[in-house]
C-alpha cells in the first residue's frame, strides 16, 4: 500500500512531498517526489499520561473516540479502578484494551490506596506490582503520589521503586510544588517525570534535576499556556498529556487540539510534534511508529497541521479511522464492580452543633486545589446548609462497607436548591454529594447506591441519574451517548444555581486528599498541607 502527501519529518525537521510504502504493518520506505496531494502525513499522536477511567469510558470505547482525533498510543495509569478492585481492576483494563488496535501502555499503580486516610476497595502492594510487571501491557510504575513516603524512606514505597528498577521500567512522578533538597531526593529515587507543574519556575527546576515534564491540558487541570515556553527552551524534555479527560471533552478532541493550539500560538511545528509523539515513544519505549522506514505504520493524515482536522488514522498499517467513522468495534464489555453500601437514613447526615465556628472547604472553578475558610456554625441544634451564603453540605459515604458518612460544609458550588452526587470521587471513589438540604442529598446518594455506581441530580420530586456499571466509575456506552448524557446532567445542576463550568468534575476532586488544601474523605475533613485529619469545628 502506498500513501502520498506532504511528509512532516520530525527527525530531519523538514516537510517534503513523498510516498509512504507500507508492507506487513510496517513502513517499508519513504520516497521523496516532486508532486502529490496537499494533505500532510505525520506521526500519530500520543497522550503521555491519562487516567482512562476519568473519561467514564472503558478502554475499548475510549479507543474508538481517540483514534478519530489522531491518537495512536496512550500511556495510561489505571489507579482509579485499582482503588476500587485492585489487581482485578487493572486486569480488566488490559483485557478490555486488547480488543482494540489503539496502543495502550498501562502502568502498575504505585499508590493504592493513595493515602491511609480514606477507605478503598483494594490495596496494591509491592508484591502485587512485581506480579503486574509480568503482564506485557504493563510498562511503567505509575505516578508516585506518595512523595512524603519517598522523601522519608517508607519501606513499602522503596520496595515498589526497587521493583520498577529491577524490571527496567520508567517511574512516573507526582510532586506538586516539591522543590529544593526534597525534590532532588525524590528524583534520585529513580522518578523520571512530573505532570503537576503549574509554573515555568517549578518545571525548570525539575528539568534541571533530570525530569521530563508532561504538559497537562485536560478537563480538570489546564497548564498548557503557562508551560508552553518549554517547547522552545527544552523541546526534548517535554510531552503532552490530558491526565483527566471527561467524555464531552474527548468527544471534541484529544492531543490534536493541543498541537493545533500550540502551532497557532506560533510554536515550532517540529518541536510541538516531537512533544506529541517522539518524546513519549522514546521515554516509555512504546511500540509506536514515528514515520521512519522500519517503524510500525502508525501515522495520521491531516489537512493542516495548524488545524489538526484528522482525515485518516493508521495503526500498524491499517486504517482505523477514515475521516467519517472508526473502523473497529469496541467488542463486548463484561462489567466488574465492587459496591456494597446500603441506604442512608434521614438522620444519618445531621451535624450536631457543638461549637461556634466550622471549617469550610472552598471549591474553585476549574481547579483541583481548594481553599480553607471558616464560618459561623449558627445557633440551632444542628448545623445546616445556608444556600443564601453559598455554604452547602458535603457528604462522603463509603461504598465498600457500611461506615457512617462523613459530613462537612463547602463553598463555591452556588446551588440554590437540590443536590448532586457521584461515585466518581478521586481516588477512592466513594459516593460524594453536595446539596442544599438533607432530603435531596440522601435521595441523590441512595440512587447511586441502588445503581451500584453513577452520577445523580435531585431537586424536590425531580431526579436524574447516569449509571456507571463498570466499577462504579465507567459506563459501557459509546463516547457520543455518554457525552450527551453527561452534558445534560451537568446542565441540570447548573439549573439549580450552580455556577461551576464543570460541576461533576469539580465534585469528583473534593475527596482527593493528595491535592491541598482542605478535602473530605469518608473519615472526615483532611488538611492536605499538614496531611492529617482535622475536626469540623474550629477550637
Amino acid at each position: 500500500m502506498n500513501i502520498s502527501g506532504k511528509i512532516i519529518d520530525v527527525h530531519q525537521r523538514r516537510i517534503y512531498q513523498g510516498i509512504v510504502t507500507i508492507s506487513a504493518g510496517k513502513i517499508e520506505s519513504i520516497k521523496e517526489t516532486k508532486t502529490g496531494p496537499d494533505d500532510y502525513i505525520m506521526p500519530g499522536l500520543t497522550d503521555a499520561h491519562v487516567h482512562i477511567e476519568s473519561s467514564m469510558l472503558v478502554p475499548s470505547h475510549f479507543a474508538v473516540a481517540a483514534v478519530r482525533h489522531g491518537t495512536v498510543a496512550v500511556v495510561a495509569d489505571p489507579h482509579e479502578i485499582g482503588n476500587v478492585l485492585g489487581k482485578e481492576g487493572v486486569r480488566f483494563m488490559t483485557d478490555n484494551a486488547s480488543k482494540v488496535p489503539l496502543k495502550i501502555l498501562f502502568g502498575a499503580p504505585s499508590c493504592v490506596p493513595a493515602t491511609d486516610s480514606e477507605s478503598t476497595g483494594a490495596r496494591i502492594d509491592a508484591d502485587d506490582i512485581i506480579e503486574l510487571f509480568q503482564n506485557d501491557k504493563i510498562g511503567f510504575l505509575a505516578e508516585m503520589m506518595n512523595f512524603p513516603g519517598v522523601i522519608h524512606d517508607n519501606p513499602e514505597v522503596l520496595r515498589k521503586l526497587e521493583a520498577a528498577r529491577k524490571s527496567g521500567v520508567p517511574v512516573d512522578g507526582h510532586a506538586p510544588g516539591l522543590t529544593g533538597k526534597e525534590l532532588h531526593k525524590y528524583i534520585r529515587a529513580g522518578i523520571t517525570t512530573d505532570h503537576e507543574c503549574t509554573t515555568l519556575e517549578e518545571a525548570r527546576e525539575k528539568i534541571a534535576g533530570g525530569m521530563k515534564i508532561l504538559i497537562r491540558e485536560g478537563s480538570a487541570a489546564r497548564n498548557l499556556e503557562a508551560l508552553a515556553p518549554l517547547i522552545v527552551s527544552n523541546p526534548e524534555d517535554i510531552m503532552l498529556c490530558s491526565d483527566d479527560l471527561h467524555p464531552e471533552t474527548l468527544e471534541k478532541g484529544h492531543i490534536n487540539r493541543l498541537v493545533a493550539r500550540l502551532t497557532s500560538m506560533g510554536y515550532d511545528l517540529f518541536n510541538v510534534i516531537r512533544a506529541a509523539s517522539v518524546n513519549s515513544a522514546e521515554h516509555y519505549r512504546l511500540n509506536s511508529g514515528l514515520l521512519r522506514p522500519g517503524d510500525p505504520a502508525d501515522f495520521i493524515i491531516v489537512d493542516d497541521p495548524q488545524k489538526m482536522n484528522i482525515k485518516r488514522t493508521f495503526i500498524n498499517g491499517e486504517c482505523v479511522y477514515d475521516g467519517v467513522k472508526t473502523l473497529f468495534s469496541p467488542g463486548e464489555i463484561v462489567a466488574v464492580n465492587c459496591f456494597y453500601c446500603s441506604h442512608l437514613l434521614p438522620g444519618d447526615i445531621k451535624v450536631e452543633n457543638t461549637g461556634n465556628r466550622i471549617r469550610v472547604i472552598v471549591a474553585r472553578n476549574g481547579e483541583l486545589i481548594t481553599g480553607s475558610a471558616t464560618a459561623a456554625a449558627g445557633s440551632g441544634r444542628y448545623v445546616e446548609a445556608r444556600p443564601d451564603e453559598d455554604i452547602l453540605k458535603i457528604v462522603v459515604k463509603e461504598r465498600y462497607n457500611d461506615r457512617p458518612p462523613a459530613v462537612a460544609f463547602i463553598r463555591g458550588f452556588g446551588m440554590k436548591c437540590g443536590a448532586m452526587a457521584s461515585s466518581v470521587a478521586h481516588d477512592s471513589h466513594n459516593i460524594i454529594a453536595v446539596g442544599t438540604n438533607d432530603r435531596d442529598i440522601i435521595s441523590a446518594i441512595n440512587m447511586i447506591a441502588d445503581a451500584r455506581g453513577g452520577m445523580s441530580v435531585v431537586s424536590g420530586d425531580g431526579a436524574e441519574i447516569i449509571k456507571l456499571p463498570v466499577a462504579g466509575i465507567m459506563s459501557d456506552i459509546p463516547v457520543t451517548a455518554m457525552a450527551r448524557r453527561y452534558e445534560r446532567l451537568s446542565e441540570s445542576v447548573r439549573s439549580l444555581g450552580c455556577r461551576l463550568d464543570a460541576p461533576f468534575m469539580t465534585l469528583s476532586f473534593m475527596a482527593l486528599l493528595v491535592i491541598p488544601e482542605l478535602k473530605l474523605s469518608d473519615r472526615g475533613l483532611f488538611d492536605g498541607v499538614a496531611f492529617r485529619h482535622v475536626p469540623l469545628f474550629v477550637e
